[in-house]
């Protein structure tokens, strides 16, 4: 029996209805999207300052 906290208070999954099943699994999606979306960035920043030091030493 899964338990999550909203504000301080525990609630059973188990014991949601079906709308607010609904709403947690579109939450949980939506925060596994954004952890996603954020390691990319980090991986677009660090080849984007890998991009511009090769420029850099190209022109030089």
């Amino acid at each position: 029996m899964a338990k999550i906290t909203i504000d301080g208070t525990e609630y059973d999954t188990d014991e949601l209805s079906e709308d607010s099943k609904a709403n947690l699994a579109s939450l949980q999606f939506v925060r596994s999207e954004l952890n996603r979306l954020q390691a990319q960035t980090a991986v677009y920043k660090t080849s984007e300052v890998a991009y511009t030091n090769a420029l850099k030493q190209s022109i030089s």
